[in-house]
């Protein structure tokens, strides 16, 4: 047994320049974990409660100083003792401390720093790279051993949504180099498209310089199709086939443009639309583009459309639920009972721990579901996320764009691991 000896947190900033939680925990042998928690502003209302201070005069009111003290105070106290190693323990200690259904008495956000700082410590105590320890956790969470494997990428090149000032009503338009040979050579397919997309953009006197929030392009386009089809063409230009080679993701968020009885489409025309309106286009994208994912098609809430647009769609490409479900088990398990969407987005800020964040996608690999690990727009230098990919054989991962320094860190921390992996890991079908 490892014991922590000490926890500590502190407020620190996010990619945003938004304050977050950052979390030190110590094990007596010396052995120190750290983590950072990711914050979003595309967020579900299933979500985990993030913990701000609401004082307008400091930070516009999102400081974390009463999670920080909720960690150092309350948490600490609860925590110290624990085996650094025994993650559903920590875990369990940190539920107890906060029954409430979406984290609202201590914070997810405390409560995640400190989950996640212990799984470092772990692994630090343990003297192994932190994928392999996740790995271990995985195995013991699936009831099963899982191979590590090396995710496909799934990354942003045009922005829109939240993320990019509302310039296009879907919220991202991204890329993933299914016929890359190995993730470095993938990651190298992407920049090339990237730089190629924005040489179309300036072309057509579209703005290529200024990005959003996760490093996308951030244009203003007449429609959500020209933005695919101008990804479409960068990757022809890249000298890449689309659709084989390299396939065109979508995140249309739609939650946050349904006003609770249509969806209205206003960055591109003000369309008020129904659900089955939504299907028809989204239909229509799929079969025009080599689309071979689409995230939130339709709002948290419109389960009866989920499943008419799973029926439409589910055996063609992946239907990926990010709001829909938040990462949180029971949501998923009603998805498939009602054979609502086929795949899971991952954002441990969303459920608060690292063991229910495990649950959740044991829960999904039971039904076939695709595992999505995903970073937040409010991200930072904390490369969990790569790890947490690779330990649980996730089939993609999405990080954001290849022009940010919080998104790179993770995408560098893969081409550690590929390294350290060897030739011979399985990787994406």
């Amino acid at each position: 047994m490892t014991a922590i000896a000490d926890i500590h947190a502190r407020e620190v900033l996010d990619s945003r320049g938004n304050p977050t939680v950052e979390v030190d925990v110590r094990c007596q042998n010396g052995a120190l974990g750290r983590a950072i928690v990711p914050s979003g502003a595309s967020t579900g209302e299933a979500e985990a409660h993030e913990l701000r201070d609401g004082d307008p005069d400091r930070y516009n009111g999102l400081g974390v100083l009463q999670a920080v003290a909720n960690v150092n105070e309350i948490i600490r106290a609860a925590v110290v003792g624990l085996d650094a190693a025994d993650q559903q323990a920590i875990d369990a200690r940190l539920l107890q401390l906060d029954d409430s259904p979406q984290k609202t008495k201590l914070g997810a956000n405390a409560l995640l720093g400190v989950s996640l700082a212990a799984a470092h410590a772990g692994a630090a105590a343990r003297s192994v790279p932190l994928y392999r320890h996740l790995n271990r956790l995985a195995g013991d969470a699936f009831g099963e051993n899982v191979p590590c494997r090396m995710p496909l990428p799934m990354t942003n090149m045009i922005s829109g949504g939240l993320h990019a000032g509302g310039k296009l009503d879907f919220q991202d338009f991204l890329i993933s180099p299914v016929g890359a040979p190995s993730y470095a050579v993938a990651l190298e397919w992407i920049v090339r498209v990237y730089r190629r997309l924005g040489e179309l953009l300036r072309e057509a006197g579209c703005e290529a310089d200024l990005v959003g929030d996760e490093g996308g392009y951030g244009p203003d386009l007449e429609s959500n199709s020209l933005a695919a089809e101008l990804l479409t063409r960068a990757i022809e230009r890249a000298g890449l086939q689309s659709g084989e080679q390299v396939t065109v993701a979508l995140d249309v968020a739609a939650s946050h443009f349904f006003d609770g009885e249509a969806y209205r489409q206003s960055a591109t025309g003000d369309a008020k639309l129904t659900s089955s309106d939504m299907i028809e286009q989204l239909v229509g994208m799929v079969d025009r583009f080599p689309i071979a994912s689409i995230e939130d098609g339709l709002a948290e809430e419109d389960w009866d459309g989920w499943q008419q647009l799973t029926a439409r769609l589910g055996d063609r490409i992946r239907l990926v639920g990010d709001d829909l479900f938040a990462t949180n088990a029971a949501r998923v398990q009603r998805g498939i009972d009602l054979r609502a969407a086929n795949a899971v987005l991952i954002k441990v800020n969303q459920i608060g721990t690292l063991s229910e964040t495990l649950e959740t996608m044991r829960v999904a690999r039971s039904a076939g579901f695709s595992l999505v690990v995903s970073a937040r727009s409010g991200e930072t230098e904390d490369t969990t996320i790569a790890d947490l990919a690779v330990a649980t054989a996730a089939d993609q991962i999405k990080i954001g764009s290849i022009v940010r320094s919080e998104r790179l860190a993770k995408y560098n921390r893969l081409l550690r691991i590929e390294e350290e992996l060897g030739v011979d890991v399985k990787r994406w079908c």
